[in-house]
């Protein structure tokens, strides 16, 4: 008896000793394991003698409890231990303000575009709307786009699939606003067609386009804002004073330069490009292709239901992804659509 209750307080010492769950198993497993103390002990009844065998397997059990019992108690005080440890390392301070979320805000390029309406609006443009998916005749055909142009090609366009796999030649999602002009001409002119002369139509043409391009300058699908004017006695002066003026209110610059430089479109004639150079800022000095434009096709003014012989009309093209680049210092336009919020935070 006197070795079954120094080997409990031996237990019990070795287990008050240990500060980590790990090595209170270790200590267990010296007594009560396969080759534990204890377990030797209770091994070793059947070779004592019949009428010591009861007695001795009491005493062996009732002290193999108080060992499991200082076990189980030295657990318990060691998880209350690492709960106290925890709580007072996770512990709030309830007398500091609340976090709250964060505000959100405006995409960079959906700031350009309420700004482009805004100030096309001031001047009397109407904001019109169309279809992304849109049919061969209105994106191209109408437009004065031959059949063979290379812009139908599907290296520029992206076609839609019919049901069965095959290309459907005949729609495709718009490479550009330009379809809208000839909606809005022939919605006007059905409108009016009882006023003579007709209302001059003034609309702009904000959305979204897709061209098979992708880099840092181009993305497969961008944004474009475009621009028709249609009335009797319009000008390419008019054209020039319009589009002058909006560049300068959208940067903010009254001496920024503008000039307009003669180029070739199919739906206007004639047509230009429009270059812009800073006299400020890292881009001092440099002309920057900005937009197209030029006085709209008498074809495409009759595929709207307009006589090209009495009414007169110009048209432009940018865009405010290009324009949103320009005006934040921003060279990759990839950053507009990867999503991540480190860059876009910035425009809150």
């Amino acid at each position: 008896m006197e070795q079954l209750d120094t080997l409990v307080q031996s237990a019990a010492a070795d287990f008050a000793a240990v500060s980590e769950p790990a090595k209170l198993e270790e200590a267990k497993a010296r007594y009560l394991g396969k080759e534990g103390s204890l377990t030797a002990l209770l091994k070793g009844l059947g070779k004592l003698p019949a009428e010591e065998r009861k007695a001795a397997g009491v005493a062996i059990n009732a002290a193999k409890e108080k060992v499991e019992g200082a076990l189980q108690a030295r657990r318990e005080a060691l998880r209350e231990s690492a709960l106290e440890a925890q709580l007072a390392a996770e512990a709030l301070d309830v007398t500091l303000p609340g976090r709250g979320r964060g505000l959100g805000g405006l995409h960079p390029v959906t700031r350009s575009l309420e700004r482009i309406e805004q100030l096309f609006r001031s001047i009397g443009f109407e904001v019109a709307d169309g279809p992304e998916i849109e049919t061969d005749w209105h994106n191209f055909t109408a437009l004065n786009t031959p059949e063979k142009h290379p812009a139908r090609s599907m290296h520029d366009t992206f076609y839609l699939l019919s049901d069965d796999g095959r290309v459907r030649e005949d729609v495709l999602l718009r490479t550009h606003t330009s379809p809208v002009q000839i909606r809005a001409m022939l919605a006007h002119v059905e409108k009016y067609k009882h006023l003579d002369p007709m209302p001059e139509i003034r609309v702009i043409c904000p959305g979204r386009v897709y061209r098979v391009d992708s880099d840092a300058t181009h993305s497969p699908m961008f944004h474009q804002v475009e621009g028709l004017w249609v009335g009797e006695g319009v000008s390419f002066a008019d054209l020039k004073g319009v589009v002058a003026d909006f560049l300068r209110r959208f940067f903010e610059s009254d001496d920024m330069k503008v000039r307009f430089r003669p180029s070739f479109f199919p739906f206007t004639e004639p047509s230009a490009e429009i270059d812009v150079a800073f006299q400020s800022g890292p881009l001092e000095g440099r002309w920057l292709e900005i937009a197209g434009c030029g006085m709209v096709h008498p074809n495409v003014l009759r595929f709207g239901g307009i006589d090209p012989e009495r009414y007169t009309g110009f048209a432009f093209g940018m865009g405010p992804d290009r324009l949103t680049m320009l005006r934040y210092g921003i060279g990759d336009l990839r950053l507009f659509f990867d999503g991540d919020l480190r860059f876009l935070s910035q425009f809150k």
